[in-house]
């Protein structure tokens, strides 16, 4: 196992992929003037997000119903194992690190959900090395995305209905702000009863309550549904999620008409993306590396998280995974273990940084991004993918599917 463990690394280590993304990697190191157009970087995010999509739904229009059925289960198992690996994510945090419970619960959202760029390099790796894997995984990467929002929105609810103050700290935390709680305390208590003079539409003099919005007016922390529908609508029609799916419906609509409708869009969507892929992995080597110097005051042990928890986390995927092949009986793809494997390993940089930054505006901007681009998707891109698909060997070697 750990000679094929080798072979594999070094054999994956230097593929184009992996080159560029150390060429964007330097460039932070070596100090070159270069930015890339931010412009071309969202340019092929909606490339690449499309194109998953589109081969995504091509594939799924030629699978039959007793597939499409294998993959409603497999997105239900998907969507499950990673709500708990945010739980889980969440647990360690509090356990390892002295970060304040606000920060560990959005650093375990972004854990909670997905990577698209870790998914396109795996399949990016997969493609290269010929390992087939099922048609519907990009599927999973839009289901499996969503589990981590909930997981934090909910911790994050909690906390506020805990007291937690403005600036994220909660009773008992160093640096909360007693002073707010106690002014807030002081409205509720003295004023949310009292009588306020007002009109109506009509002109009538009528009588209303000071509600809660008087007491933030004063400094209390402002509440923020769970259920706000801007929040709900940052997560279930986010760009990302949006372009997926697009991709997926048109693939699968325009296949089901014939390969001979699709054949010149392939071009654009299959033949080239292993090319664009090169460069969107330039542009994240060098934002990985960026983001690597937030970590200078975050300690050790979350360091640490960075790196090693994707490894547990995978595991737990890929065991998952087996569990509902023995329970159908069918043995998967090799690749479908590694893709979702990953699925279960990445940390979001997409979908959950923009909805921390609508709902949870109180965690650190930078801690979450430094641990799931400058360590996770490092790790991931770079060594993880290959031990990920030893051990998807090893646990079918060992425990095959009758």
């Amino acid at each position: 196992m750990f000679h094929d463990l080798w072979l594999n690394f070094t054999h994956n280590l230097f593929k184009p992929l992996l080159l560029f993304f150390y060429m964007g990697f330097a460039v932070p190191l070596l100090k070159v003037q270069f930015e890339f157009p931010k412009v071309l970087y969202q340019g092929l995010t909606m490339y690449l997000l499309i194109a998953i999509g589109w081969h995504g739904g091509e594939e799924l229009a030629n699978v039959s119903e007793e597939e499409f059925l294998e993959s409603l289960g497999f997105m239900g198992l998907g969507f499950v194992v990673n709500f708990c690996i945010g739980i889980l994510a969440y647990l360690i945090l509090r356990v390892v690190t002295n970060l304040r419970k606000i920060d560990a619960a959005t650093v375990a959202g972004y854990y909670g959900s997905d990577s698209a760029g870790t998914f396109v390099t795996c399949l990016g790796v997969l493609t290269a090395a010929n390992i087939s894997f099922a048609p519907y995984m990009p599927v999973m990467l839009a289901v499996m995305e969503v589990p981590g929002c909930l997981v934090a929105l909910t911790l994050i609810s909690h906390f506020r209905r805990e007291g937690m103050d403005s600036n994220g700290y909660l009773p008992g935390e160093k640096g909360y702000d007693y002073a707010q709680l106690e002014e807030s305390q002081r409205f509720a208590d003295d004023e949310i009863h009292q009588p306020t003079a007002d009109h109506d539409a009509t002109g009538e003099h009528t009588s209303t309550s000071v509600t809660h919005a008087a007491a933030t007016s004063h400094g209390a922390p402002k509440s923020k549904s769970f259920l706000s529908p801007k929040v709900l609508h940052e997560i279930f029609l986010n760009p990302g999620l949006f372009l997926l799916f697009g991709g997926i419906l048109i693939g699968y609509v325009s296949r089901l008409q014939g390969a001979s409708v699709t054949e010149a869009d392939d071009k654009l969507f299959v033949m080239l993306f292993q090319g664009f892929l090169c460069l969107f992995l330039l542009e994240m080597g060098i934002t990985a590396c960026r983001r690597l110097h937030d970590l200078r005051h975050a300690g050790w042990p979350f360091i640490a998280f960075g790196l090693l928890a994707p490894n547990l986390f995978a595991t737990i995927g890929i065991l998952s995974a087996h569990v509902y092949s023995h329970v159908l009986g069918v043995p998967f793809d090799l690749g479908t273990y590694a893709l979702f494997s990953v699925l279960c390993a990445a940390a979001s940089y997409i979908a959950v940084p923009a909805v921390q930054r609508l709902a949870i505006p109180e965690a650190s901007p930078t801690l979450p991004l430094a641990a799931s681009l400058g360590l996770t998707f490092t790790y991931n891109v770079t060594i993880g993918i290959p031990i990920y698909i030893e051990i998807a060997k090893a646990v079918t070697s060992y425990w095959p599917v009758a």
